[in-house]
């Protein structure tokens, strides 16, 4: 039998530590409201002269060498963001090109906060398929370029920041060590529009014009009371789902890795399920929303800190924009 193991990991953050106080200096907001409302008290920007695909490349070569891999032992990549440094192609193959391995095949996943789950799933089928017995997964985002400060676009510009993650997969065939174990993958489209960048697209006519900057389209609309109202329910049913699927319980679990979108959320999935403070982990006050970088980033600084050691049951967990969400669970 194939299963999959993840044989490194790593991550990146720009050198700019962006505090909420700077934030006061260019919107009404205070530190204190913001982290009544998210629990994040700073984020990384990247600086100008570094790109999407800088971020994924940083945190891609951490995770090879922490899996001891050559750039050429990639047989495949996957890349999570929806911050791309073009509308297209995506970030997978600028990926491919900076790392100096030609032909080797690149996916792009376009689903936000979800997308390293995701990634994580499509790559553990390829490698289980027999299809390719090393892959890189890379989730990393960009937002701060794209963040509208002033106190109109607070309400999001204050969630955000930039960094990068990945992992290195490869084929084992132990099934008593460590390898990944189930994942579920959801989705709801009927809420499409409440978290959502309306432009450009493709189904206006064009697909950019400045009439769209004007109206706020290129800019994030979030629905925050609809979001939060679905995150705290579909948090718990998806990290569920896959310990039943290898029918294990909650408190099997040695640490829970979510989703680093809101402290609020993380605190009432955190009660939900039962789970001390220890097995959870959570870096956003140090990162804020970092979308399809916040779960890699946050297993790399786990594993840094000693929070997640080999042998140990992790469940990830992501919900976001789609809506989508789902859950994975691996012996590490």
């Amino acid at each position: 039998m194939r299963y999959t193991r993840i044989a490194g990991v790593g991550h990146y953050v720009p050198e700019r530590v962006v505090s909420n106080h700077e934030l006061e200096k260019h919107m009404e907001t205070s530190d204190e409201w913001i982290v009544e409302r998210s629990g994040i008290r700073e984020r990384r920007f990247a600086a100008d002269t570094e790109t999407s695909t800088d971020l994924g490349l940083a945190a891609a070569k951490a995770a090879l060498d922490n899996a001891g891999w050559k750039p050429e032992d990639v047989q495949f990549i996957v890349y999570a963001t929806l911050s791309p440094d073009m509308f297209f192609p995506g970030n997978g193959v600028l990926l491919q090109r900076d790392l100096g391995i030609e032909g080797v095949g690149a996916l792009d996943v376009r689903n936000q906060c979800s997308g390293f789950i995701y990634g994580l799933a499509t790559a553990d089928g390829f490698i289980r398929m027999g299809m390719y017995d090393r892959v890189l997964l890379v989730g990393a985002e960009l937002h701060s370029s794209g963040l509208v400060m002033t106190t109109e676009g607070r309400d999001t510009a204050v969630l955000f920041g930039d960094g990068g993650g990945a992992v290195c997969l490869e084929v084992t065939d132990d099934p008593d060590g460590g390898r990944l174990l189930a994942h579920n993958l959801h989705a709801d489209g009927r809420y499409a529009e409440d978290l959502a960048m309306l432009a450009p697209s493709a189904a206006k006519r064009p697909w950019f014009s400045a009439s769209m900057i004007d109206e706020g389209l290129t800019t994030t609309k979030m629905n925050g009371r609809e979001v939060f109202r679905h995150a705290v329910t579909r948090f718990p049913q998806a990290i569920n789902e896959v310990l039943e699927q290898e029918g294990v319980q909650a408190s099997d679990i040695d640490l829970l890795i979510p989703h680093q979108a809101n402290l609020r959320i993380i605190d009432a999935v955190k009660k939900k399920m039962g789970l001390s403070d220890d097995k959870v982990f959570a870096n956003l006050q140090k990162y804020g929303n970092t979308t399809a970088a916040s779960i890699p980033l946050a297993f790399s600084e786990a594993v840094a800190e000693g929070r997640a050691k080999r042998g140990d049951l992790i469940c990830m967990a992501a919900f976001g924009s789609g809506f989508t969400w789902g859950a994975s669970l691996f012996r590490f």
